[in-house]
């Protein structure tokens, strides 16, 4: 399986979710979202195209990380690339952050006709939801662009059938792993 990505994994992150991280970041989006700061990412055809068990050797090799964000251009284009390699992450006992331009609500509705958006949602921790918006744009906002974005637990969301908010100012255990078959909501 393949996987178009805008650029080479980047290390040691501390911009793209809690922790050190690493960040994917994926080639295509078509939200075009007015002062977006990767406008380099959206075309479709470009940036480049690796094997995805390449990628997962890359991964495998990183030290001292807490965790992977996918981030891009828009991950849910390539959910069912992404969605492998999340698994992969997540067998590593590293967490995963995803950005999307896409809500969370709309993802739960696409995800009816594709299978891959629930397979990856199963394996992300925390999701940034919703387009940049320039009109809410803040600097002080963490780990996101804009005040409509939500930094969502996933799990918690899945499990209780609502958009449940990471709050920031509790703690998280960014090592924590989720047994979504032992729960029921593995889909």
């Amino acid at each position: 399986m393949k996987i178009r990505l805008a650029a080479d994994i980047q290390p040691d992150s501390i911009v793209d979710g809690l922790g050190i991280r690493t960040v994917i970041w994926t080639q295509g989006c078509s939200h075009n979202c007015k002062g977006c700061h990767n406008p380099s990412t959206h075309d479709f055809n470009d940036g480049f195209i690796i094997d995805v068990e390449e990628l997962k050797d890359e991964i495998s090799q990183l030290e001292s990380q807490d965790g992977i964000t996918f981030s891009g251009g828009d991950p849910m284009f390539q959910a069912e690339a992404c969605c492998e390699v999340a698994k992969f992450i997540k067998d590593l006992g590293m967490n995963v952050w995803c950005y999307t331009g896409f809500t969370f609500e709309e993802l739960l509705d696409m995800s009816i006709n594709n299978k891959f958006i629930m397979n990856f949602l199963n394996n992300i921790d925390i999701l940034v939801d919703g387009k940049f918006e320039m009109s809410k744009r803040s600097y002080d906002l963490k780990f996101r662009g804009s005040s409509n974005q939500r930094i969502i637990d996933v799990k918690k969301s899945l499990l209780f059938g609502q958009v449940e908010i990471l709050s920031l100012d509790d703690d998280y255990d960014i090592s924590s792993k989720f047994n979504f078959e032992e729960c029921g909501v593995f889909v």
